[in-house]
Parts: structure tokens; C-alpha cells; sequence
């Protein structure tokens, strides 16, 4: 089939993101290597399919040495280097990290971390999004690059500053507090509004003028947990405005459509991406693996599924991953053979229309002189280097992919507000995190072969079977209502501990936990009852449970099962309301992975949701992605021994014809064009 343009259309006044098929692509950074090397690196670019690069991530001291100087004569040359070679380039603002001059000679942009202390240069990121100095300094450098490139033909895409908000999301300094203090001006419009939303009746912090207000600097005792809620919607506010601020300066240049790469993983959470995905012409995410996670490669695939969700269910491009090892973690293990393109491909089967990497060649020095790239240490007689090629190859096979959507009857909802407020410093236990919780529920999802769609709290929940809502502990009259007005229409949910506790606010709801959700789970909490930890419980069912009970009571609910010791034996743990064709299930505890998988596959069969792919440990992946004339069925082996799916169709792998079953060898992957669409 003839390969198709992956498009997405932005909302900047931008050009669509067109790209010939599945883009292959990397971070690029010439300015690490000698001129000689890089005619050898767009030949061997071109060996392996590379075709997309970013450059001029951090080059602001290489293009700007000196207050006001500037020298493009390298990036000159990199940019038709590429154009020549028929590789097109998402360029870099520059804007990612200050020049030591500038730092020099304005050590006021420099970061203040919550203690206030102040982070000084040598790393990167060292600079306070509120600084005027470096909005001024870093704006007008944009200009410059802007003006210098922005008819140039190699330009596919920009790309604003970069992993917005990493290091320094979070700033406590005087330029902070003011800009906090206009933010909040603008929201509440009166300080005795503020003081109604942050509760300032306790502990006497009842404030009589805005000036009193600073940012939520270490205290001796808990901060006002209201206000650190409001820091975070704030930091996040800020960032964005600096976003915007950029895309601005790059439309008076160009119409080449602008995005900047998102860190929908696991470790960072400081933005409120729901609110970002509208501004960006192109959703980009940067995902590595994260070894210090029980699960790594199903977090992958959530991050791949709430990336998905970030574009609208639109193609999105995979900005940065590894070919192996990173370089920040505390034990930084190798890709096996084969995992790379496993990985890569768990990415494109949840949507990504780009597939790229940091970086291309390893480099010599540095922090990250340890970080795998395309082109190893080791050069490219080596084993990675073959496979980079393999894997280029293997997205010229899927291009015809492009364009198709990811299929799916089940949402697990997610809110950045509730990762804040739910994990603040005073909460019933700090054994239960918010994430954790959220992948918990999606890997019983998982295991059980589901697709799932990761939404907002407020999204349109009409066209799904069941939604799953972990531990949803800050929630809107408005997204309580989203839900209860779902199931009300005949939808299914099922709802875990901790959800519904407090407002917008961090208020809690009065009359009986879960405030929100209360009347909708046909229930009434009357007191949390934490568990410590290594302590668990049993319920009659004869699953067992971890970190959380709670005294409940059903006010209509069914209950489904009980505990039979512990702190509160006899009480129930898990109920399920029934509202007309509607279901309602909670779970009052922590189930132990099994016991929550059994749960959810009953939850799902009543519903009505079919599984795509076997039940497994995670190992097995089964997804599809179909428009309304073609689909496609991806099925992805991280396990240690051939697997077998009922598939009809032409696999684009391996070229052959598949009929009625397809047989995926250990550690392979592949990707079925169906016979008919499903």
C-alpha cells in the first residue's frame, strides 16, 4: 500500500505536521563532534532511515557566545547538510538552558529551590520561569534563530526550549511570589475570596493584603495545603505563558507548526498537561524506561496511552526514548536484544506516528556520556547499531498505519490536580500515592488484554463501556456529575478508595466520604482505618489487601465482599449499586494484584467489554488501530516463548499471510492488516 501523511492539525495558526509515514528520527547535536563527522552522520542517517532530527536544543551559548553576538556559520551548514540529504529537522529554540554570561551577569534568573537556597549553572535549566531578565533575554534570542530560519525548507516542526519544567518547574524566589500574586488576583479577584478557598481560618493565616502572600517556602510545621494545590496550578500556568510567549515570537517568522516535548512518565509531574495539549501544534511526549518501577514496560504503555489522550486520540510523535541504558537512574540497565523495537512499536500500536531517540552518536563527555544513543561508543560494528537499522526498515513496513486510530471501550480517569493534592504532606497515610494507585488499576487492565483510553475527570465518557477511577481524591461538582450522569445513562464504572474527598479547594466534602461520589456508590464512609505497612487483611472472597480499609456502610449498594479480620472485620470492602442499566462498583481497600485483576474482568464482563488480547502478565500486548476503510492488529511478545492470537490477514513484518492464527515468536512483534476492519 502506498504510505500515508501522518497529519495533525494545530491550533496556532500553523501549518498541519505532515510527515511521508512513520518518522524515524533523533536528537542531533553536531556541535559535540568535529566538522569531519558529520558527512559520515547523514550517510549513516541515511542507512538507517533516519529522517527526522532536533537540533539546537541547547545551542544558545553556541550561537549567542557573547551579550548580543551571534554566529549561525555551524548551524548554517548542519541545516543544509540535512536539507541536501532529504532529512527534515525539528529545530530547537535554543532556549533550554542560559549561557554562563548571562548567569554571570544576572545571577537574579537563577532558580530558588522550596528551602531558599538558589541552584546555581553547571547542569541545565538554570533559570526561574518568572524571571523578566530571562524571559527578555531568551525571547529576543528566539527572534534571532526565528528570523535566521524560519523560511527554511529543512523546518518540518519547532521546537520550544526543552522538557519544559524538568528541573526547575517549581520556583520560590520574590519574582515568583509576585507573578503568584497576579495569578491569584486573577483567579479569586478578592483576597477574601482567597481566604474562603484556602481556609486561612486555621492556624490564624487569614490574609489582609495580597502583598502578604509568598511562595509556599519550607515551613516548621505542614504548609497550607490549599495554597501548595494553588503553587502547582500556578508553576504550571507559568511555564505555559513562557510556551506561549515563545510561539508567539516564532509565527512572526514562520507558519512551520511548534510543539515542545512533553514527560508524561512517571518520575515528573509538575504540569498539568490536559491544559497544555491545546496549545501545542503537535503532541510530542519523551518516554524512558523507569527501572526503579516494579513494572516498567506497562508504564510504558500507559505513558504511550496518556500521550494518546493528550492529542485527542490523534497521532502524536514519540520525541525522545532510549536505544538502551540511561545515564540518571540509580542502576541503568541495558535493552535485551530485540527490546528496543519492542518498545519502539508499544509506542506506535498506542498511536505514535514518530518514533525517535536520544541522541544519534554517543557522546565522548558530559553528564550523559553514559546515555545509549543510536550510534554507540562502540561504533557501528556493534549489535545495537544492527538492530537501529532492523527497526528502520520495520517503520517503512508500518507506514500504512498512519492515519488509523487506537480502538477502545474502557477509560481510566486521570487528573494531574489529584496526583498534587492527594500526595500532599497531610493525608491519612503516605503509603498510598496517587500514582501508584493509577497504575495498579491500569495494569489489571492490562493483564487482562484491555485497551484502555486514559481521560480527564470532565471528558465526554459516553462512548465507553466501563471507566475505572483510582483514587480521584480532588474532584469539581462538575466532574462528579460527569460521572454520575454516565452511569446514570447506563454506563459502568468502577471507583477505588480515596476518590471524592475534597473540592477544587482541597475542602473536604461533609457527610460521609466519598463526598462526591457518595449517593452514586450507594455507600457512606465514616472514618478512614490506614493499615500499617507489611500488614494486610482478608476478605471473604479470599483476596487479600493492603495499605487501606475504612468504615463503610451500604445505603443501597450490593456488597460483594467483607473482611473477615483486621480492624474492621465484618465491614464491607467491596460493593457494586446498580442504577437502572448502570453499575457503580467501589473498592474500599487495596487489592493485591490478582484479587484486583478478578474484580476488574468481572467489572469489565459486565459492561459488555470484550478483551483484544489473552490474559497475561503483562508480557503479552494486543492492540488495534483502525480508521473507517483499514485496521490493524499490533501484537507485542516481551515474553520468553512463542505466543498465539486468532488474527486473519497480511502480516507487514514478516510479509506473510496470516490465516485465522497468527503465531508471534519470543520477543517479536507483529502488526496484522486485517481482513476486514473490526
Amino acid at each position: 500500500m502506498t504510505p500515508r501523511a501522518a497529519v495533525q492539525q494545530g491550533s496556532t495558526g500553523a501549518t498541519p505536521f505532515v510527515h511521508e509515514g512513520i518518522a524515524f528520527g533523533c536528537d542531533y547535536n553536531p556541535e559535540q563532534w568535529d566538522s569531519e563527522v558529520w558527512q559520515e552522520d547523514v550517510l549513516l542517517m541515511r542507512e538507517a532511515g533516519v529522517d527526522l532530527v532536533a537540533i539546537n536544543i541547547f545551542g544558545w551559548s553556541h550561537l549567542e557566545p557573547r551579550p548580543g553576538e551571534y554566529d549561525f556559520t555551524t548551524l548554517d551548514t548542519v541545516m543544509d547538510l540535512l536539507h541536501e540529504n532529504g532529512i527534515r529537522v525539528n529545530l530547537g529554540t535554543g532556549t533550554s538552558s542560559p549561557p554562563p554570561w548571562l548567569t554571570t551577569a544576572h545571577p537574579e534568573i537563577l532558580p530558588m529551590a522550596q528551602d531558599g537556597t538558589t541552584r546555581y549553572p553547571g547542569g541545565r535549566q538554570a533559570w526561574c520561569p518568572s524571571s523578566p531578565v530571562f524571559r527578555a533575554r531568551a525571547l529576543g534570542f528566539v527572534e534571532k534563530v526565528a528570523e535566521r530560519y524560519g523560511q527554511h525548507p529543512a523546518v518540518a516542526v519547532w521546537h520550544v526550549s526543552n522538557e519544559l519544567g524538568c528541573h526547575n518547574a517549581l520556583c520560590y524566589d520574590e519574582d515568583t511570589a509576585a507573578a503568584f500574586r497576579r495569578w491569584l488576583r486573577a483567579r479569586y479577584g478578592t483576597i477574601a475570596a482567597l481566604n474562603t478557598a484556602w481556609g486561612t481560618s486555621f492556624w490564624s493565616q487569614v490574609y489582609g493584603q495580597w502583598d502578604e502572600i509568598g511562595t509556599p517556602r519550607l515551613t516548621l510545621s505542614s504548609c497550607n495545603p490549599s495554597q501548595v494545590v494553588d503553587f502547582h496550578r500556578f508553576s504550571s500556568d507559568e511555564l505555559l505563558d513562557y510556551y506561549r510567549r515563545e510561539v508567539e515570537v516564532l509565527r512572526r517568522y514562520s507558519v512551520a507548526p511548534v510543539t515542545t516535548n512533553f514527560m508524561v512518565t512517571a518520575h515528573i509531574r509538575n504540569l498539568d498537561y490536559w491544559t497544555w495539549a491545546p496549545e501545542v501544534d503537535v503532541v510530542a511526549n519523551d518516554h524512558y524506561l523507569d527501572h526503579r518501577l516494579a513494572d516498567p514496560t506497562t508504564e510504558l504503555s500507559f505513558a504511550a496511552d496518556l500521550t494518546r489522550a493528550l492529542a485527542g486520540g490523534k497521532a502524536w510523535l514519540l520525541m525522545e526514548q532510549s536505544t538502551g541504558a540511561v545515564n540518571w537512574q540509580p542502576h541503568n540497565l541495558a535493552k535485551a536484544p530485540g527490546q528496543m523495537t519492542r518498545n519502539s512499536l508499544a509506542h506506535v500500536a498506542r498511536g505514535a506516528e514518530a518514533v525517535c531517540f536520544f541522541q544519534w552518536r554517543a557522546s565522548q563527555q558530559g553528564s550523559e556520556k553514559f546515555h545509549s544513543a543510536l550510534v554507540p561508543h562502540a561504533g557501528t560494528d556493534s549489535a545495537l547499531w544492527r538492530e537501529v537499522v532492523d527497526l528502520g526498515a520495520t517503520l517503512d513496513r508500518l507506514d500504512e498505519v498512519v492515519g488509523t486510530r487506537v480502538v477502545a471501550d474502557v477509560a481510566l480517569m486521570f487528573s494531574w490536580e489529584s496526583w498534587w493534592a492527594g500526595d500532599g504532606e497531610s493525608r491519612p497515610t503516605h503509603a498510598v500515592r496517587y500514582l501508584d494507585q493509577v497504575h495498579a488499576a491500569y495494569a489489571a487492565l492490562h493483564q487482562l488484554g484491555i485497551t484502555v483510553d486514559i481521560v480527564p475527570p470532565d471528558a465526554d465518557l459516553s462512548g465507553y463501556k466501563l471507566v475505572v477511577v483510582p483514587s480521584l481524591y480532588m474532584v469539581t461538582d462538575r466532574q462528579a456529575a460527569n460521572l454520575t450522569g454516565y452511569v446514570a445513562a447506563g454506563g459502568h464504572a468502577l471507583v477505588t478508595f480515596f476518590s471524592g474527598i475534597v473540592d477544587e479547594d482541597d475542602r473536604v466534602r461533609l457527610g460521609g466520604y466519598p463526598g462526591a461520589f457518595r449517593d452514586l456508590l450507594g455507600i457512606s464512609v465514616e472514618e478512614f482505618s490506614p493499615l500499617l505497612p507489611g500488614q494486610t487483611v482478608t476478605l471473604d472472597s479470599g483476596a487479600t489487601s493492603s495499605l487501606w480499609t475504612e468504615r463503610l456502610r451500604s445505603t443501597g449498594a450490593q456488597v460483594i465482599a467483607r473482611y473477615t479480620d483486621g480492624p474492621l472485620p465484618g465491614t464491607p470492602a467491596i460493593t457494586r449499586a446498580v442504577h437502572g442499566d448502570g453499575a457503580a462498583w467501589y473498592l474500599a481497600t487495596a487489592l493485591e494484584a490478582g484479587a484486583l485483576r478478578d474484580v476488574m474482568r468481572t467489572a469489565a464482563h459486565g459492561a459488555g467489554v470484550v478483551a483484544l488480547g489473552p490474559e497475561s502478565d503483562g508480557t503479552v500486548e494486543v492492540v488495534r488501530r483502525a480508521s473507517a476503510d483499514r485496521s490493524y492488529l499490533f501484537v507485542i511478545n516481551h515474553a520468553g516463548q512463542d505466543i498465539s492470537v486468532a488474527a486473519s490477514g497480511h502480516e507487514l513484518i514478516s510479509g506473510a499471510t496470516v490465516d485465522s492464527t497468527l503465531c508471534v515468536p519470543a520477543g517479536a512483534v507483529r502488526v496484522v492488516r486485517e481482513d476486514t476492519a473490526s
